[in-house]
């Protein structure tokens, strides 16, 4: 990992991330706000999708399953978290990629990819790695291609602004809490850079943004 650079495993501590599906299913919605991730995707046939930062793979897979024609891969830092994905893969019967790599310097070529999908990701890097990420997955992205991205946004309602706070302290989510997202967004040269819905859970108010190249 390049200096100045900050990786925050699943759940911040690597102890954790056995939990972090069973959490994630449980108390995230996870299986509401990723089936709408897809939905606002908006796949044809034979596509390929890139799902950043992938973690466990769960997204990744359930894109495949949706989309048995499409090209998927997911990428992530943590190889922990990639091991679990080759089993959950291997398990559900789906062919999928996972590589092992950083977010802010992908490697692959220029418009490679027609989707770009990332789920509760952003909130693990710095604000530097976010705009970075960002400018990466415009450049895999093809002309016409889509990003969309679920993660934190300005808390919504009392539960949202009590934890937020606390979830400041855990993870990178300042920019998150200020609306700054679809900023980033728009500085990366995505346009039409939307909130399609927002999701109210455990810790905090999730947003799904889309932007399109």
């Amino acid at each position: 990992m390049p200096k100045n650079h900050k990786f925050i495993p699943a759940l911040r501590f690597d102890w954790l991330t056995p939990l972090y599906d069973p959490i994630l299913r449980w108390v995230m919605r996870e299986d509401q706000f990723k089936k709408e991730l897809i939905q606002q995707a908006e796949l044809s046939p034979q596509q390929k999708v890139l799902d950043l930062g992938c973690g466990t793979a769960t997204l990744t897979i359930m894109v495949k399953e949706a989309h048995p024609d499409a090209q998927v891969t997911g990428l992530d830092v943590d190889p922990k978290v990639l091991t679990i994905g080759q089993a959950k893969a291997m398990k559900a019967g789906v062919s999928i990629s996972l590589d092992h790599d950083l977010s802010y310097a992908l490697p692959y070529s220029d418009g490679a990819f027609d989707r770009v999908l990332s789920s509760l990701m952003f909130h693990h890097l710095t604000s530097q790695d976010k705009q970075q990420t960002l400018k990466e997955a415009y450049r895999v992205l093809k002309q016409d291609g889509r990003l969309c991205i679920v993660d934190f946004g300005p808390p919504v309602g009392l539960w949202a602004r009590i934890i937020s706070p606390v979830m400041a302290r855990l993870e990178e989510v300042g920019d998150h809490h200020k609306g700054l997202l679809p900023v980033m967004m728009q500085l990366a040269g995505f346009r039409n850079v939307s909130v399609r819905r927002r999701f109210a859970t455990v810790f905090g108010t999730l947003n799904l943004f889309v932007g399109l190249k």
